[in-house]
């Protein structure tokens, strides 16, 4: 039967019992055993936002109250896009016993990864409101954009991890492949320096504005920061945005049948 990405996200959103209930169950068993718990959780965030922060603004000769904001929203946004993806490739084959009993939604195994990565962005949130506090630069009409940044994140997560969890039920090495891109992206991503460092006209600036997670980390945090958007990045995710998700539909509508065979 033939598959329709936007139609099973739809119905995944109106019946969500299943991937929220499983993503809860995940994260139970996983801490439960655990002294400190939840601890873990929130460690990370903490650690890389204050430490290295703290360490790399001492580096540039940048006060770390002004660094650790812009360190610590990047990498929330990187790892929740990072996070998502590299689990979304081997979603469809950890989940096999759910596809071949005929549960064929697909999305709702795409939709259980993105939640357990949502989830870790939530539990940083926290930790982000005391680096912003910390910040000169914090400007509270920077939170009026940030919903929208954020939808518009999750909305080209949806489209990606689509596409690559199900090529992940076929080809086994995507998970290795995207884990390394992913990997390299990171160098090209505004989190250790700024865009600033990087100008437009510049060749390394030009190679990083390639990258997706540029602009994806710069829509959510240049407001917060009351740095400029360049018009180039509006321009990037609009197409970026549209092509992605009409590749994503042709994607699913053509291979996603073939899921419960590869798996």
């Amino acid at each position: 039967m033939t598959r329709h990405l936007v139609r099973d996200y739809l119905e995944s959103f109106r019946h969500p019992e299943f991937w929220i209930y499983a993503t809860w169950l995940d994260l139970v068993t996983k801490y439960r055993r655990s002294r400190l718990g939840m601890f873990w959780a929130f460690f990370p965030p903490v650690l890389y936002t204050f430490g290295v922060g703290s360490f790399f603004a001492h580096l540039q000769g940048i006060p770390a109250g002004k660094f650790v904001a812009h360190l610590g929203l990047g990498y929330m946004i990187f790892r929740f896009v990072t996070v998502s993806l590299s689990e979304a490739t081997t979603t469809y084959a950890g989940h096999a016993n759910f596809i071949l009993d005929g549960r064929v939604r697909l999305t709702d195994y795409v939709l259980r990864v993105v939640a357990k990565a949502l989830f870790y962005f939530m539990l940083a949130i926290p930790v982000m409101a005391v680096a912003l506090a910390m910040s000169p630069d914090f400007r509270v009409v920077g939170l009026l954009a940030l919903l929208p940044a954020l939808a518009l994140v999750f909305i080209n997560v949806a489209w990606m991890g689509a596409v690559v969890s199900v090529i992940g039920a076929r080809l086994q090495d995507v998970y290795e492949l995207v884990g390394s891109a992913l990997m390299f992206s990171f160098l090209f991503t505004p989190i250790l320096w700024t865009a600033a460092n990087a100008p437009p006209d510049t060749l390394r600036g030009g190679i990083a504005r390639l990258n997706p997670l540029f602009h994806l980390v710069e829509i959510v945090r240049a407001p917060l920061l009351g740095e400029p958007i360049e018009s180039w990045t509006y321009k990037y995710l609009v197409v970026f945005t549209l092509i992605g998700w009409l590749m994503a539909i042709h994607v699913y509508r053509r291979y996603a049948r073939f899921v419960p065979l590869w798996v």
